[in-house]
């Protein structure tokens, strides 16, 4: 990066089509502005997200693209604007980058839902510059979505929590799902399901994950805490369980039926649907008729839920479960992501390769 009246440039990598493959590329950065806080990258989460993206499953990529939406880096420069960051900060940026600041959900503190929002990456700045994501050197970030990640936390641990922690975190809260004492399913146990369990058990919750099979049965009882196991295949099991829980997170990212799901919830129990999925879902209705069920969705959470979150996170000492990966083996690690062979998060240390690049670079 150049210094702070310069043009400034960063690496990473990123997609330049759907093969789903990431190669190295350099591109400029967007100029401090008088609110901004440029982030040099150190940690970066990898989301399933990241592939739906990447691939362009939903029909909406722009390329070249660099991903990544779990960002811990520390502060380089500020604009003049800044208040709340100083140089040296670690900090962290998420899914959301900007927002009209002026619509209903702006005001109400719930940005993420604006229809104007602006994405990490594969979005444009008002100014028609393109957004750049985590899988690289550094960011430049306006200062409102930005969050101090608490001293007492690692950095390569508070990665995921920006996306996987507070996709659990904002609904548990919104549809006052704190309370000790409540019932609760995690459906699907990967980033944001194991974030799901740890969470809901800090909150005093009983949990059962809910797995197509036994696989995971000892890692989420002996490992994460979960109180119960239920396999989705198993039919006695699934009928003994039914109109036992309050709420279901639903992690799983491909198109799954609802109803087997629906008989476990108690009357006005809810399933919170967190998998982003790009196809139609089905029920019949009297599912949740019949006990005054919902089905309602969730996106990730507030800057102010995101800050709540890794306080809450830290006062009860959890952190997500992740496997370190080196910069340059991010396409290995998406390929494995997309096989589920992973516990639970992937999280790069951008840092270490791109300090590996710019030293090879000046050979």
């Amino acid at each position: 990066m150049g210094g702070a009246s310069s043009e400034k440039t960063a690496t990473g990598y990123a997609a330049h089509d759907d093969s789903g493959v990431l190669t190295l590329y350099t591109y400029k950065l967007r100029q401090t502005g008088p609110e901004d806080v440029l982030i040099k990258v150190l940690f970066c989460g990898i989301c399933h997200t990241d592939i739906h993206q990447i691939k362009n499953h939903l029909g909406m990529s722009k390329y070249p693209m660099v991903p990544g939406h779990e960002v811990v880096g520390e502060v380089v420069e500020v604009g003049p604007e800044v208040t709340r960051f100083h140089a040296g900060d670690i900090v962290g940026a998420g899914v959301i980058v900007g927002c009209c600041r002026n619509c209903g959900p702006c005001k109400s503190n719930i940005e993420q839902y604006c229809n104007k929002r602006v994405w990490s990456y594969n979005d444009v700045y008002p100014d028609g510059q393109p957004t750049q994501g985590g899988f690289s050197s550094a960011m430049t970030v306006d200062q409102k979505f930005v969050v101090k990640i608490p001293s007492g936390m690692a950095a390569e641990q508070a990665a995921p929590l920006l996306c996987a922690g507070l996709t659990v975190y904002s609904p548990l809260k919104h549809f006052g799902l704190t309370g000790s004492g409540l019932r609760g399913g995690i459906l699907g146990l990967g980033g944001v399901g194991h974030m799901g369990v740890k969470i809901a058990k800090a909150m005093g919750h009983e949990v059962t994950v809910i797995s197509s099979s036994d696989r995971k049965r000892e890692e989420a009882v002996e490992h994460l805490g979960a109180d119960k196991y239920l396999v989705s295949s198993d039919e006695a099991a699934m009928a003994a369980a039914a109109d036992g829980l309050d709420y279901i997170i639903d992690t799983v990212p491909v198109v799954h039926p609802l109803e087997p799901y629906l008989s476990l919830l108690k009357v006005d129990g809810k399933i919170i649907m967190m998998g982003v999925i790009n196809q139609p879902m089905q029920f019949i209705t009297p599912m949740i008729m019949l006990g005054r069920k919902s089905i309602t969705g969730s996106f990730i959470g507030s800057m102010a839920e995101a800050e709540e979150m890794l306080e809450f996170c830290e006062k009860k000492g959890l952190s997500s479960m992740i496997e370190i990966v080196q910069f340059d083996r991010i396409n290995e690690a998406l390929q494995r992501l997309e096989r589920n062979d992973v516990r639970y998060r992937f999280v790069v240390d951008v840092a270490a390769g791109s300090n590996a690049s710019a030293a090879s670079s000046n050979d």
